[in-house]
C-alpha cells in the first residue's frame, strides 16, 4: 500500500520564480505520476533581504503547523528536503505522530548552511540522527554525512534527483541552433545555474575571453536566475569592449526550454567552487552536450573515468584549458557523449523515484 507523504521544503518553483528549487517539484509530480498521495508544506519565495527572510519563513511555517494540526496523524512518511531548515519542523510530525522521517541533502544544506554557525551544525547532526533514512545526492555528500557527521552509512543512500529524458533528451543539434536563433558556424558554450560567484562565473568569463580571442568561432550563453545584481553588473563590466557581441546573459528559462539550449549547446560548462551533485550537468549528458566542469564534490564522481573534462576550481587557465580541449579534440568528444548516455540512462527519473519509494516503504 502506498503510503501518505507530506513533503517539507524551504525551495519550490512559483510562476514568478519556476526555476526555484524545481528539482524538489519536479520529483513530487513524478512520485504524484506513480500514484504516491503526497501533500506539500514549501517555501516558494526566493527573495533575500532581512525583512523578506523573516516574512517568507513566517509564512512557511504557518503553512507548516496548519499540516501539523490538521493532518499530522494521517501522514506516513514526512519527506524533508534540506536537512536544516526543513527537517527542524519535520522533527515535531516524528515527535508528536511517530511519523517516518526521510531527509534529503542537496549539497548546499552541509557546505554552507552548516558552516553558518555552530548550532546550525549541531541541529543538523541531530536531524539527520532521528532521521529514519537519509537521503543524498552524491557520493561526496555521503562521505561527509557518514565521516564528519557521524552518521550510521546503513541508513545513508546516495539518490540524485535523476534526469528527465524525456525533456532532456539528445536532439540534432544544429536543427535546435535554427529555432533558437543561434549561428551553426559558431561553438556555443553554455552555463545554467544561479548567477553568483561560488559557480564560478568571473573564472568562466575570463576564460572565455582568452580562448575566443585566439579562436574567434566562439559565443558564452549564461542562463539562470540573479541572486546579486552587483556581481551580475560586475560581469558585464568585464566583459572586453571587442567580447561583447559573443557574451550573452538571458536570464531564466523554461525547463522546456532549457532542454531546447542545452541540446543546441556545443559545450556545457559548470565551474563551481561547490557542488553536492550538479544535477544540470547530468541533464547536458543526457541531451548528448559534452561537459567540462570543476573537480569538485558530486562532479568528480559525475565525470570520472573519462564522462568529462574535470579542472581545477577557482582557476581560468585551467578553465580555458578544458574548454581548448573539449572544442578541438573530435574524438574525445564522442567517446564523452557516449559515457555520459551510459550515465544518463543510469540515472533516469523512473529508476531512482523506484528506489524513493522503497525507502517510504522500508
Amino acid at each position: 500500500m502506498n503510503k501518505r507523504v507530506l513533503v517539507i521544503s524551504n525551495m519550490y518553483p512559483s510562476r514568478k520564480n519556476p526555476t526555484y528549487g524545481i528539482f524538489v517539484r519536479n520529483q513530487v509530480e513524478a512520485l504524484k505520476e506513480k500514484g504516491m498521495s503526497i501533500d506539500i508544506a514549501v517555501n516558494r519565495d526566493n527573495r533575500g533581504g532581512k525583512f523578506h527572510l523573516l516574512k517568507k519563513y513566517l509564512i512557511w511555517m504557518l503553512k507548516i503547523l496548519i499540516k501539523l494540526l490538521t493532518n499530522g496523524r494521517s501522514y506516513d512518511v514526512i519527506h524533508a528536503h534540506y536537512i536544516f531548515p526543513s527537517g527542524l519542523p519535520a522533527l515535531l510530525f516524528k515527535k508528536l505522530f511517530k511519523t517516518k522521517l526521510v531527509v534529503t541533502s542537496h549539497g548546499g544544506d552541509l557546505d554552507q548552511m552548516a558552516k553558518k554557525n555552530p548550532w546550525i551544525r549541531k541541529m543538523t547532526k541531530k536531524i539527520m540522527e532521528k532521521a529514519d533514512e537519509v537521503i543524498v545526492v552524491g557520493e561526496a555528500l555521503k562521505d561527509e554525512v557518514v565521516g564528519e557527521f557521524h552518521i550510521r552509512p546503513d541508513k545513508v543512500s546516495v539518490i540524485n534527483m535523476g534526469v528527465d529524458r524525456s525533456v532532456f533528451r539528445p536532439v540534432d543539434a544544429g536543427e535546435m541552433k535554427d529555432e533558437l536563433g543561434l549561428a551553426r558556424d559558431r561553438r556555443h558554450i553554455l552555463f545554467v545555474g544561479n548567477h553568483i560567484k561560488a559557480k564560478g562565473l568571473q573564472e568562466l568569463l575570463e576564460a572565455f575571453q582568452s580562448l575566443n580571442k585566439q579562436r574567434g568561432d566562439m559565443e558564452l550563453h549564461y542562463i539562470g536566475s540573479v541572486k546579486d545584481e552587483n556581481f551580475l553588473d560586475f560581469l558585464k563590466r568585464s566583459v572586453h569592449p571587442d567580447q561583447k557581441a559573443h557574451v550573452h546573459f538571458h536570464g531564466t528559462k523554461s525547463q522546456a526550454d532549457l532542454a531546447k539550449w542545452t541540446a543546441a549547446a556545443d559545450v556545457f560548462v559548470l565551474p563551481s567552487y561547490i557542488e553536492g551533485f550538479g544535477l544540470v550537468a547530468l541533464e547536458a549528458m543526457s541531451c548528448h552536450t559534452p561537459v567540462v566542469a570543476s573537480n569538485v564534490g558530486g562532479l568528480t564522481y559525475l565525470l570520472k573515468d573519462g564522462a568529462g573534462i574535470l579542472v581545477e576550481p577557482k582557476s581560468a587557465e585551467s578553465l580555458e584549458a578544458g574548454l581548448k580541449q573539449m572544442v578541438e579534440d573530435e574524438i574525445g568528444r564522442k567517446r564523452m557523449i557516449d559515457k555520459g548516455e551510459e550515465i544518463a540512462a543510469q540515472n533516469d527519473t523512473d529508476i531512482l523515484l523506484d528506489k524513493i519509494i522503497a525507502l517510504y516503504n522500508k
